[in-house]
Order: structure tokens, then C-alpha cells, then sequence
């Protein structure tokens, strides 16, 4: 039986018998070791999704990665294209618009691969073994282009698109945020 230790947060209390925490809200009680034992269970089983409801409480616990990298154009950055002040406003307050001239930017297009979680990123599936990708490589959609792992599950992300890599943003095993750009890739027809 869990009880509530003094001078601690309220809804937060702790099993004087194996020190595990649990949650509660109001009369709802999740037991942390509970929660654990699902992952273990949904972990070590051949299925993607657990959903339980238990006393007002729900927990879903999935296998599943966050939907696929979002892919956009980005031009790449040259050494004289840095940041221009913001243009002074104009006598009505509204700032004048930069003139839109792709054409006048040199260099090729490249789609941003981003990271579609929090994780840690790996270029290879082992310390010894070579990349998935080296700046230059040709790569075609459903390649696999690194590992974000998460929660010790080992996510291959793949392209979307055929192309050149022309950009590695991130070291090997540096841990990567959500939208976090990783790849550059110079986008190829196929035809």
C-alpha cells in the first residue's frame, strides 16, 4: 500500500516497501512499476500499440515512430549570403519586401531531411561497420540514411527522395531534437 510522504508533491507518492513512485489524480493511482512492466511487456511482444484505461487513467504505450521526416527546400548557405539587417520601415510602418529572385542565388536546391524525434543519432548500425551515407553519396528513396534511437529502440531513417547527399549536420551518437535539420539532399529526377 502507497503512502504519501510528508513535505513531498501532492499526487506524488511512495511504496515504503520497494521505494517505486506513482502518480496519483485524485483517487486514480498509476504504479510506475506497473507502467514499466508494460513497456517490458509490449517490448519484449510482437505487437506495435498498448492501450489500457484503468481507473480514470489511460496509458498507451506504442512501438511505432513518429510519421515519416518532413522533407523542404533549403538553399544552401554560401559564405557571402550571411543574415541583412531588417530594412527600415517606411513612412506607412510597414517594412519593404526583399525581392524574391531564386535565380539570382547560386547553387542547387537542396530538401532538409529532418529528425521526426528526440533521440540519439547514429551514422552506422554498429561502432566498427561502415556509414549508411558519406557526403556525396548517391542515395534513392527508402534508403536508410542513419539510426535515431529512442527509449533503447533503434529508429532507421530512410529518404524520401532520390539524391545526392550534400550536407551531414550532426555528429555520430550527438543526440538530435525533434525537427532538427540532419541531412542535406540534392534532389535527382529518376527519369
Amino acid at each position: 500500500m502507497a503512502s504519501t510522504r510528508s513535505g513531498s508533491t501532492p499526487g506524488v507518492t511512495e511504496s515504503p516497501s520497494n521505494g517505486a513512485t506513482a502518480v496519483t489524480t485524485g483517487a486514480t493511482l498509476i504504479d510506475l512499476d506497473f507502467v514499466r512492466a508494460l513497456i517490458a511487456a509490449v517490448d519484449g511482444s510482437g505487437i506495435d500499440t498498448l492501450e489500457i484505461s484503468r481507473g480514470g487513467t489511460r496509458v498507451r504505450i506504442s512501438k511505432s515512430p513518429i510519421p515519416a521526416p518532413v522533407l523542404s527546400a533549403a538553399v544552401p548557405h554560401s559564405p557571402n549570403s550571411g543574415s541583412s539587417p531588417a530594412a527600415p520601415a517606411g513612412p506607412t510602418g510597414t517594412v519593404p519586401e526583399e525581392p524574391a529572385a531564386p535565380a539570382a542565388r547560386s547553387g542547387p536546391v537542396l530538401a532538409e531531411v529532418k529528425s521526426p524525434m528526440v533521440g540519439t543519432f547514429y551514422r552506422a548500425p554498429a561502432p566498427e561497420a561502415p556509414s549508411y551515407v558519406e557526403v556525396g553519396s548517391s542515395v534513392s528513396r527508402g534508403q536508410t540514411l542513419c539510426i535515431l534511437e529512442a527509449m533503447k529502440l533503434m529508429n532507421e531513417l530512410e529518404s524520401e527522395i532520390d539524391g545526392i547527399v550534400r550536407e551531414i549536420l550532426i555528429e555520430n551518437a550527438d543526440p538530435v531534437e525533434y525537427g532538427q535539420v540532419l541531412f542535406r539532399i540534392q534532389p535527382v529526377s529518376t527519369a
